[in-house]
């Protein structure tokens, strides 16, 4: 296997990309190669299967996905209420908005881990991890509510942005700055 680490980067990066636009069914290593710009077979000097390249892609994708710890502090600043968490809930949506074809791969990834044992365990461990960073997060800057409320809020939200990313016409007629705003009332009144 092929050792340069940034060039490993970038085509676990293309693989998010091809994951996102083509499906899982598209990732394919010549469809990397073509979307990193690298010499065709290269992807496959880089990764022995397509279940390691998955795995890699699982791995790398929070990555992507979690925001700069001097953007949390900004964040933060505000005392710990009700209204900061709705303003954190606006940010995760702007964030994964911004980062929408990281989100769109990660419900890829999310349903090829259903046949893919490791894929599913990466994920896991990954997905797992991070709700409970969040949990101790939240408990930790004194926000309202307690570890089933971030659990609650995490549902709600993941809901909210696999009907937004995916079916975008479902929520057509409804602000989704006032429902995430309605959705944070419900959970914390």
């Amino acid at each position: 296997m092929a050792r340069n680490p940034a060039r490993r980067t970038a085509l676990v990066d293309a693989a998010i990309e091809v994951l996102a636009q083509e499906g899982a069914r598209g990732l394919t290593f010549r469809a990397v190669d073509a979307r990193a710009g690298v010499p065709a077979g290269t992807a496959s000097n880089y990764f022995a299967n397509r279940d390691e390249l998955f795995t890699q892609a699982g791995a790398r994708i929070h990555v992507r996905m979690t925001p700069d710890p001097a953007q949390v502090d900004v964040a933060m600043r505000p005392a710990p209420s009700r209204e900061l968490v709705t303003e954190l809930m606006h940010w995760l949506m702007r964030r994964m908005t911004e980062e929408r074809t990281g989100y769109l791969a990660l419900l890829e990834l999310r349903l090829e881990a259903t046949r893919r044992p490791a894929l599913q365990a990466e994920l896991t461990r990954a997905v797992r991890a991070e709700l409970e960073e969040s949990i101790r997060f939240h408990l930790d800057a004194g926000l309202p509510g307690d570890a089933d409320t971030v659990r609650v809020l995490y549902l709600a939200m993941t809901g909210l942005l696999l009907e937004h990313f995916t079916l975008p016409g479902v929520l057509s007629d409804v602000d989704l700055e006032r429902l995430v705003e309605t959705v944070v009332e419900r959970i914390l009144p």
